[in-house]
């Protein structure tokens, strides 16, 4: 018995992705959108095609051994697929994905996508510690500044990814559907749109959680911005790097009572 379909419309370099990529990709979307049952129970994927082989190989790397690294978290288990009928429904999504997804699109989304909230962040690190700035902006124009220090250290990409996640649970909390964020850090703009690639384990497990995020968006849109039109977080991630011990903890701004934690 269906209880859940789960489809997803490739876009950008996913349309070139091998058979094998688009079945694993296909295995990974569906993860995140169901991970608590994922989670939860022991999955069974039923397939003719040699996954388990493919992600588990030593020689993996690549978009693959990232996606053998997410999909180790979850306890899962690879049938040989016997019966072809089980198969239609799989089968006829795929046919039909991109003009069900366009015509969603057109109905739904277009209309409220010409008032997105506006995300302006940026991360800072020194010697005396790290933080961010976070600057957002509603679909009517009211703008709420957040100046964030950090209770760790961090580098400055680990500090740029740590703002992003920071505003984007925010945002998510408030109810927000429809975001453009903006980052001065070509880096971070880069590996969240898929253009570069990353090979430090630890920069991966960010991208992995901001990928994540993302899912729970209907339209979320990243833009690397310069350093000049990102002034306002800039300032604030800065401010928020330096030691300032001997002032209270509480701030008042933009009419909201935010406790920092140091």
């Amino acid at each position: 018995m269906p209880v859940y379909f789960v489809s997803k419309v490739l876009s950008g370099r996913e349309v070139n992705y091998t058979l094998m990529e688009k079945l694993v990709c296909a295995l990974v979307h569906t993860a995140r959108r169901l991970c608590r049952y994922f989670q939860a129970h022991p999955i069974v994927v039923l397939t003719d095609q040699p996954i388990r082989q493919v992600l588990y190989k030593p020689e993996v790397s690549g978009q693959l051994a990232k996606w053998a690294i997410e999909l180790g978290e979850h306890e899962i288990n690879f049938s040989l697929r016997t019966a072809v009928k089980g198969q239609i429904l799989a089968d006829y999504l795929a046919e039909t994905t991109i003009e069900i997804e366009a015509s969603k699109e057109s109905i739904t989304t277009e209309p409220l996508e010409s008032q997105p909230w506006e995300l302006y962040t940026d991360g800072a690190c020194g010697p005396e510690g790290s933080g961010a700035g976070l600057v957002l902006t509603s679909s009517e124009g009211e703008e709420y500044a957040y100046a964030l220090r950090f209770a760790f250290a961090a580098t400055y990409n680990e500090s740029e990814y740590e703002a992003l996640l920071l505003e984007m649970r925010i945002v998510q909390q408030l109810g927000i559907k429809f975001l453009d964020a903006y980052v001065d850090s070509q880096l971070v703009a880069n590996q969240v749109n898929g253009l570069f690639e990353e090979h430090d384990a630890f920069m991966q497990s960010y991208l992995v959680l901001v990928q994540k995020m993302i899912e729970e968006f209907v339209m979320f849109r990243l833009t690397q911005v310069a350093r000049g039109q990102n002034k306002k977080a800039d300032a604030l991630s800065k401010l928020a790097s330096l030691a300032f011990d001997h002032l209270r903890k509480k701030c008042m701004g933009g009419g909201i009572d935010t406790k920092v934690y140091r």
